[in-house]
């Protein structure tokens, strides 16, 4: 087979450590080469990264998907070069290591050299640069983010929207709130609702109040999400609807929400949600009902605090006081 030994034996020359891996860092055994290289991450020292960034070129995809991976976390300006260029490897594992290494990035700098690939004509290259430079919040990112967010692909759309979300791009929220309603994918209006909390104008209102019906509930869940982040008063109507919801994840995240939101028109469904057959939901009606304070909803928790769940019975419990509490400043005050 072909090797880079070559090439390897000229980066060891002069390292005694390295130079001890050089067998199995040419051997013809793919899986042997593949232990050598972990050997020499192990070592944890910056001299020995081109041993690691030759090895993105071996004849082998497993040993290329090992030298992608072991190069996560270094920050060297030629290693994310290497990484952004292994995003085009022929292997769909290369490829997929490459873009988790990069999205380990935790410097600007290093993200920085990201920017170019974020408008790459491989559809794979562009979203992988976009995932990676999602929490770096580079500003410089809104840009080829935002032209992303009309393209065909739903990953490539997907990848957008989280930079904006993370960059808090008040710009896109009429396209974020577009997506969030009318887009084909599920997971691309998930993402838009979840990226529209970064402002509470009526019209990202009514945005999310669409999507608390859409009709996939895993949108729907990051609409009562979102909201009950936001907390506007008029969607507690819409909210209180949620709680009878076929999916146990809406109507938890809508009890949260009524009970920050504090709306005394909750009372009755949230006690009602109390007899719900899973604990999750259960515990964080009582948890929603301390919060909206009425000690009419006393009596109700008091039951629950005989739940078959330890849980439960301390949300019910701590519900209680915290709406004793309540009471007890009102009346002094």
């Amino acid at each position: 087979m072909t090797t880079n030994s070559e090439l390897i034996n000229s980066l060891i020359d002069g390292d005694e450590d390295i130079a001890a891996l050089q067998p199995r860092l040419a051997s013809d055994d793919s899986g042997m080469r593949r232990i050598a290289l972990i050997d020499v991450a192990d070592f944890g020292d910056e001299n020995h990264l081109p041993v690691l960034i030759a090895a993105l070129t071996d004849p082998a995809a497993s040993v290329r998907a090992e030298a992608a991976r072991l190069l996560a976390g270094w920050e060297n300006d030629v290693v994310v070069d290497a990484l952004a260029l292994a995003l085009l490897d022929t292997d769909a594992d290369v490829r997929g290591a490459s873009a988790q290494s990069l999205s380990e990035l935790k410097t600007p700098q290093a993200g920085e050299r990201l920017l170019p690939w974020a408008v790459h004509e491989n559809i794979f290259v562009r979203a992988a640069a976009l995932h990676a430079l999602r929490e770096l919040r580079l500003p410089a990112a809104a840009i080829p983010a935002r032209d992303a967010l009309a393209h065909p692909d739903a990953s490539l759309r997907r990848e957008a929207i989280g930079v904006l979300g993370w960059l808090k791009y008040r710009e896109a929220l009429p396209q974020l709130a577009q997506l969030a309603t009318n887009d084909n994918e599920a997971e691309v209006r998930r993402a838009a609702t979840g990226a529209l909390g970064m402002a509470d104008n009526d019209a990202v209102v009514q945005a999310l109040l669409a999507a608390l019906n859409d009709s996939v509930w895993t949108v729907r869940e990051e609409a009562a999400t979102t909201l009950g982040k936001l907390l506007p008063p008029q969607a507690a109507p819409a909210l209180i609807a949620a709680l009878s919801d076929h999916a146990w994840q809406v109507q938890l995240r809508a009890a949260r929400a009524l009970g920050r939101l504090g709306d005394i028109a909750a009372l009755a469904p949230l006690i009602e949600l109390l007899q719900h057959t899973l604990s999750n939901v259960r515990k964080e009606a009582a948890l929603a009902l301390g919060e909206v304070g009425s000690a009419e909803a006393i009596a109700a928790l008091a039951i629950a605090a005989q739940d078959a769940d330890p849980d439960v019975r301390k949300a019910a419990r701590l519900a209680v006081t915290q709406i004793t509490a309540h009471s007890d400043t009102r009346a002094t005050s």
